[in-house]
């Protein structure tokens, strides 16, 4: 096999491996809640608006790397609109052909060979690999239940000194937990006049079920060192779009915005013209999918606190974070329920070692499905007896 040395020490996708692979499960009709995408279609307008956009002649050309300047505008007025944050259209915003290829490059652009990077253990699984690329060392950011947040006590202070960058994500993929402003204003005052900076993956920002999701880049001097990488897959039903941005620290911004001129030859414009008349168009729309998701949090926790079957508060996102019964860990457990229950779930590892003894069940299904999915775990009530 002919592979790099750097590549090599990366370690397989999980998902890359298993999305879309054959199941063989037991024999009960297959329910997949490893799904890390919202069920519904996208809205129709923005189907409509791209459907116009793939005619326009500009369109079917190169366009400016950075961006257009009504996408760009769009994303200024939607963080107005929604968080009152003012951005500079120019310095503060980066489109991201997805928000994954942003949160990889990340470390690439702006963390040197042998400097540390904070990772949240548990948290999404592709961090590491672009701290990997970048010859950084990967350090937990270790997160307990049932809060799931940041203890900068607890964090080493010699590997504190020589961090380079942070990560963090809420609502959390994947535990469902979420952050106040208080969270994040004690991340920046952590960190403020230091080399280290933050990025906050904004993933599932519309799903908050108690309170609405507050942005990083509300807290006052945020913009000094911290980057909010936003996507709209979750919120709009547009996870195949592949359409993100990163918004906030200029010096961050332009770090990946010079990254990405030599990585992508700019989006495609009728993508660029979906995404801005999504963002200009469907405020209430996001409102809708956290209420449908709430509702499916509130039945789906119903039925597991009916048999006494352990798990941590959902509080936002999409997924439910599940305890494995004492003689299972995430792994095991996975083949349990795929062979017994014909439930395909994603286990705990891949999202950190304190994942270990936890599986992530997503609750993008319609409410059959998970009526079904929750009667059927329901019937393991014996297993952490």
């Amino acid at each position: 096999m002919v592979i790099s040395d750097r590549l090599a020490q990366v370690p397989d996708s999980y998902f890359a491996k298993t999305m879309g692979q054959p199941v063989e499960h037991g024999p009960l009709p297959l329910i997949n809640m490893a799904v890390g995408i919202p069920d519904g279609e996208t809205p129709t307008g923005i189907i409509d608006c791209f459907t116009d956009a793939l005619r326009e002649p500009n369109n079917q050309k190169y366009v400016a790397f950075h961006g257009k300047e009504t996408f760009k505008q769009a994303i200024v007025d939607f963080y107005q609109r929604q968080y009152d944050v003012v951005l500079d259209k120019d310095d503060e915003v980066c489109i991201l052909y997805g928000t994954k290829n942003g949160l990889v490059a990340l470390p690439s652009c702006i963390v040197n060979p042998g400097e540390n990077v904070l990772l949240p253990d548990p948290g999404y699984t592709d961090y590491k690999a672009g701290v990997l690329l970048a010859d950084a060392h990967p350090q937990p950011l270790v997160l307990e239940p049932p809060y799931y947040l940041p203890q900068w006590d607890k964090v080493d202070r010699d590997i504190l000194k020589n961090t380079r960058l942070v990560y963090l994500t809420y609502p959390n993929n994947p535990t469902g937990s979420v952050a106040t402003q208080a969270v994040f204003d004690e991340a920046v005052a952590q960190f403020k006049g230091t080399k280290t900076k933050i990025v906050h993956d904004f993933a599932y920002s519309a799903f908050g079920f108690d309170h609405k999701n507050p942005s990083i880049l509300q807290t006052e001097g945020a913009k000094d060192l911290a980057i909010e990488v936003f996507s709209l897959s979750k919120g709009y039903n547009m996870s195949g779009f592949r359409v993100g941005f990163a918004v906030g620290n200029k010096d961050m911004i332009q770090a990946l915005k010079k990254y990405h001129t030599h990585t992508h030859a700019g989006m495609f414009g009728a993508l660029q013209d979906a995404a801005t008349y999504a963002l200009n168009h469907y405020d209430d729309f996001l409102d809708e999918q956290s209420n449908i998701f709430k509702q499916r949090r509130d039945t789906f926790e119903a039925k597991l606190k009916e048999e006494n079957i352990p798990f941590e508060p959902m509080k936002g996102g999409i997924f439910l974070w599940l305890k494995t019964p004492p003689n299972f860990d995430g792994e095991s457990f996975v083949d349990y329920l795929l062979q017994e229950q014909s439930i395909l779930v994603a286990p705990g590892i891949p999202f950190g070692e304190h994942g270990k003894n936890y599986v992530r069940i997503s609750l993008a299904l319609d409410d059959e499905q998970l009526k079904v999915a929750a009667e059927r775990i329901q019937s393991l009530r014996h297993l952490y007896e």
